[in-house]
């Protein structure tokens, strides 16, 4: 990496954890010369996100084995929140000028690109993510597809690895409200300026999945954050439900003009059935449309518990 003046901004640096033990040393062993070489000063937020191997042990014994000078705090949850309750916590601790939100303990990145998105961001950029195509699960490829079809807003999301936020895009967010249930949906949806950075992965294995249940109720929460899936999909059920009621009316008419024989009461009972779904789907179009509606208004407010805040190096 070329020679470069350090950079005077405060930047903080937040890592989320959970049974990372074998990857966490490799991480501050790759990125943690980049920010010494780089800022004057910084701090590192770690989410301890109710971690049941040794990875807090293996962390806190490679910072006084290489005596740490930085400030470093673990942030220890109440239980295991999931990523993003648990970086909502770690953003909030955050104090930087810059934040650094890496997703995941794995780096299979180059470490220039750690200074690549810092100067990025700085040619006019609120938000810079990195991210890889490289490792994408059929299933979030499926997603991404469908949410970015369906979403109210012009920003597109994709798989991410890390990505760096400006302190006035962490106060945009706040303003709109204080739990973020979806911080790639929300960043590119906040009105500010956004760029991705692509790379193309080092590493031959694949990352660490995600819990299926948490990326589930992820996926489902935000299709109904963030779209107009939802709204859709009802619509269309009810306009399907629409055209079978004007089918069995005219179906009604032409036997009762041409006096055809049919089964007694079935005329009748496909009527009530077409014209009932008809009204239940209506009804429900309405209601998600109004849920839709507060959900602008009121946001989710924070939902986390910490259980403790651990000043590991004083800096």
């Amino acid at each position: 990496m070329e020679n470069r003046v350090k950079q005077k901004k405060f930047v903080s640096l937040v890592l989320y954890l959970h049974n990372t033990q074998n990857e966490v040393v490799s991480f501050f062993q790759k990125v943690l010369p980049v920010f010494r070489d780089n800022f004057t000063n910084f701090e590192i937020v770690c989410v301890n996100d109710a971690c049941t191997d040794g990875t807090i042990g293996v962390l806190k014994e490679y910072l006084e084995e290489n005596h740490c000078s930085e400030m470093v705090n673990i942030i220890h949850m109440s239980f295991f929140h999931g990523l993003e309750s648990a970086m909502n916590a770690g953003r909030d601790l955050a104090i930087g000028d810059f934040i650094y939100e890496f997703d995941t303990a794995y780096v299979d990145y180059p470490s220039e690109l750690i200074m690549e998105v810092y100067d990025k961001l700085l040619e006019g950029n609120d938000i810079v993510s990195a991210g890889t195509r490289d490792h994408v699960r059929m299933t979030s490829g499926i997603f991404y597809f469908c949410y970015n079809k369906t979403s109210r807003g012009r920003g597109k999301i994709g798989p991410e690895t890390f990505r760096i936020v400006s302190r006035r895009a962490i106060n945009r967010i706040k303003s709109i409200g204080q739990y973020i249930p979806y911080r790639k949906a929300v960043y590119s949806n906040c009105g500010l300026n956004t760029a991705v950075m692509n790379y193309r992965s080092l590493e031959k294995g694949k990352r660490k999945k995600q819990y299926a249940g948490e990326r589930l109720s992820l996926a489902f929460d935000s299709f109904i954050y963030f779209t107009n899936a939802m709204e859709t999909v009802s619509a269309v059920i009810c306009g399907i439900f629409l055209l079978l009621s004007v089918g069995m009316g005219i179906f009604v008419a032409k036997d009762l003009i041409f006096h055809n024989a049919v089964v007694e009461g079935w005329i009748s009972t496909m009527s009530f059935m077409a014209l009932g779904f008809f009204g239940v789907f209506a009804l429900l179009t309405i209601i998600l449309k109004y849920l839709s509606v507060m959900l602008n208004l009121i946001f989710k407010k924070q939902r986390y518990l910490i259980m403790d805040i651990e000043k590991v190096v004083k800096g």
